[in-house]
């Protein structure tokens, strides 16, 4: 009998630190934006704080994976703790001098904390058997749930008030300080051995243009990042859009949440349908989901459009991003992980940096009101969709390997 008892006590740590350390990403994905248009020259910018975050993460994934497996899952994700907190540190201080290119640099250093966080489902499979493998993804995935109410609520709690100008914010950054001082203490609750070493006779494994031209990793990578572009590309704009739709900073804050919340709540059974369905079915579930928020969000500007459709993307990303971890996950060697995992992690979050900077300009720049935007991030979904559609099936036609 396979004994998942190491594994299930990391993933009860991992579950633990999705919670709590990661309530500061939902709380800066709300006002990041909101901030940003207050502080920059020009109102096309206004999601370049969001997009510098996701950019530090793109940058962060190519040196942190193989700090991982040289020095072990802890260091990787203690490091990520500290740039979370410096980030928020700076951010909060560019704040109160009222300066956009601070805030940006502040939002970089978030994007280290956003890259180890990232790692997280990885770690889940590194003492999980190839049966509990995928709902180790799910579970840790789950925890999410948490964050989703935290972050959006004490973004809706710390920033209210009279104030109107940027300031109203600072509580957040606050917030953000506190929990990564917090959360580090959890990183040393995990018992996951470090790789062991390579030595002459070890395997040399794949290049990185051998692994992203085997099939398998290149439709997983693929379906992972257009699941993770498509979804920061909405959710991006969604508190620009609403509140330039007449809505509140409450109102946005509680979307993001049912957002998050759908992204998050079908983690605890999205591990048993892969096992049952097949995980080429459920990454196809999560693709055809994602288009029909799209279709939502194109139908109008009221407030059940944008829930209605937030959820469903968020609904769409589980299925799409769970599935395309899981498929990654199965497709390497053990001695292959710190690269691969680097390398999909680079090619993911490069995708959501330029999904992110496209979003303020489709919402901002390409019509006369905060409605026309809308339309047009919305609209930019369709021919990611075909790709990673296109992929998905050519994987399930192409003859079986051997």
């Amino acid at each position: 009998m396979i004994d998942d008892t190491r594994a299930k006590r990391n993933v009860a740590v991992l579950v633990a630190a999705q919670a709590f350390l990661g309530s500061q990403i939902t709380m800066i994905f709300v006002i990041g934006g909101l901030a940003g248009q207050q502080l920059s020259p020009n109102v096309c910018l206004a999601t370049l704080p969001i997009s510098m975050i996701v950019f530090g993460s793109m940058t962060t994934a190519p040196w942190l994976s193989p700090l991982m497996q040289k020095h072990g899952r802890r260091a990787g994700f203690l490091v990520g703790a500290l740039g979370g907190l410096v980030g928020a540190i700076v951010c909060a201080f560019a704040l109160s001098i009222n300066n956009f290119w601070v805030f940006l640099i502040g939002s970089y250093l978030t994007g280290i904390y956003m890259s180890s966080q990232g790692f997280f489902r990885f770690a889940a499979t590194d003492t999980a058997s190839e049966t509990f493998r995928p709902k180790a993804i799910s579970y840790v995935m789950a925890g999410g749930l948490i964050s989703a109410i935290i972050g959006p609520q004490l973004v809706s709690v710390l920033s209210a008030g009279g104030d109107a100008t940027v300031m109203r914010f600072f509580p957040v950054y606050l917030a953000a300080m506190a929990l990564n001082v917090i959360g580090m203490g959890l990183f040393f609750l995990l018992d996951i051995p470090k790789p062991v070493p390579p030595t002459l006779d070890s395997p040399k494994g794949r290049t990185r243009l051998e692994l992203l031209t085997t099939p398998r990793i290149a439709v997983a990578v693929i379906c992972g990042m257009v699941a993770y572009a498509l979804m920061n590309l909405v959710m991006t704009s969604t508190p620009l859009a609403v509140v330039g739709c007449g809505f509140g900073v409450a109102d946005a804050s509680n979307i993001v949440t049912g957002h998050v919340l759908a992204m998050f709540a079908p983690s605890f059974f999205t591990g048993h349908l892969i096992n049952r369905f097949g995980v080429e079915k459920i990454v196809g579930l999560g693709m055809a989901i994602l288009a029909v928020a799209g279709v939502v969000a194109l139908q109008g500007v009221a407030l059940s459009n944008f829930y209605i459709a937030l959820i469903l993307l968020g609904l769409g990303w589980n299925f799409g991003f769970i599935g395309a971890t899981t498929m990654l996950a199965g497709a390497h060697e053990p001695h292959e992980r710190g690269q691969m995992q680097g390398l999909n992690d680079l090619l993911v979050f490069g995708g959501v940096t330029f999904a992110s900077l496209a979003s303020g300009g489709l919402m901002n720049c390409s019509g006369g009101d905060a409605a026309t935007g809308w339309a047009a991030v919305n609209m930019a979904m369709i021919p990611f969709l075909a790709l990673a559609g296109g992929s998905l099936i050519w994987l399930v036609m192409r003859p079986k390997e051997a």
